[in-house]
């Protein structure tokens, strides 16, 4: 599949239109539980314009790092404080200073599954696993999941509880969300779930535990991203960022209302209907080109 092409080929307008319009697609999928790598694969390539590629999708993500930074400055301000004194005192009693330690943990997995795919699939653009039917089939499959963890879970616990256990748990759940299709949100949510959290609150830990994760993701891609040629120079990537981390804001405030109250029924339909559009896309251009 091609690559995004470059801003010095479309001119700085089109250039900053396109990564615009990846910023929204970016924001409105991150923090929802159905795959913001997917649909930047996707809405890009069935525009017309090609895959944006890994680097780009990444750094694309920083600016939903600036929105769940600045949503939960408060809530990032109290762990890191209880944090830090509970590893003065050795005492991890405070709710928060267990959130800390959570975080903490649950990157772990994350940054060394990211460490071996760098490692052993250099050219992860290319891989199988961005292939349209790939994402199609991970997505039904996440889904399912995602109804089993509604049907099943308990929805009992709320972050006040959580242990080390959990940041762990589902600090694996993330890992899987390196395969496109997967969704770190949706993962991650899922498997809070599983373990007996409220909707919201699994949401919450969710959002909180991505900010490592995300942050190094877009970091180490920066350089890549920025290497790419662009008339303007970086101006069309910042633009994917302004109105990713704009977007972002606005998805996490929606989010967090709308899981107090409803289920996540409406994203498992979602996802199947999304997962089973790819697949019979798939299928049709493999016919056409038969």
């Amino acid at each position: 599949m091609a690559a995004l092409a470059p801003a010095e080929s479309l001119g700085l307008f089109e250039a900053c239109w396109r990564y615009c319009v990846l910023g929204i697609v970016q924001g409105l999928t991150e923090f929802l539980p159905i795959s913001s790598t997917a649909h930047l694969k996707v809405v890009p390539v069935l525009l017309g314009w090609g895959d944006p590629g890994v680097a780009v999708t990444a750094v694309i993500q920083l600016g939903s790092i600036v929105a769940v930074l600045a949503f939960f400055r408060r809530d990032l301000q109290q762990v890191g404080a209880a944090t830090l004194l509970a590893l003065r005192q050795g005492s991890w009693e405070a709710p928060e200073a267990r959130l800390g330690l959570a975080i903490a943990v649950g990157t772990l997995p994350i940054v060394m599954a990211g460490l071996a795919i760098k490692r052993l699939v250099p050219d992860f653009d290319h891989s199988p696993l961005r292939s349209l039917p790939s994402i199609g089939l991970v997505s039904i499959v996440m889904a399912l999941l995602l109804a089993l963890a509604e049907q099943l879970g308990r929805r009992r616990r709320v972050i006040k509880d959580v242990q080390m256990r959990d940041g762990l748990l589902v600090g694996l759940a993330q890992a899987l969300a390196l395969i496109p299709g997967v969704s770190r949100s949706g993962s991650t949510l899922t498997a809070s779930m599983f373990d007996g959290w409220r909707r919201a609150d699994a949401a919450r830990f969710s959002f909180l535990l991505g900010i490592p994760a995300i942050t190094l993701a877009g970091l180490v891609e920066l350089k890549g991203a920025l290497q790419q040629p662009a008339a303007g120079g970086s101006l069309p990537l910042v633009v994917g960022i302004i109105s990713s981390a704009l977007v972002s804001w606005l998805a996490i405030a929606w989010l967090l209302r709308f899981l107090q109250n409803h289920s996540t029924w409406w994203f498992v339909g979602y996802r199947l209907l999304f997962g089973t559009a790819l697949l019979l896309y798939a299928g049709r251009a493999v016919t056409n080109a038969n």
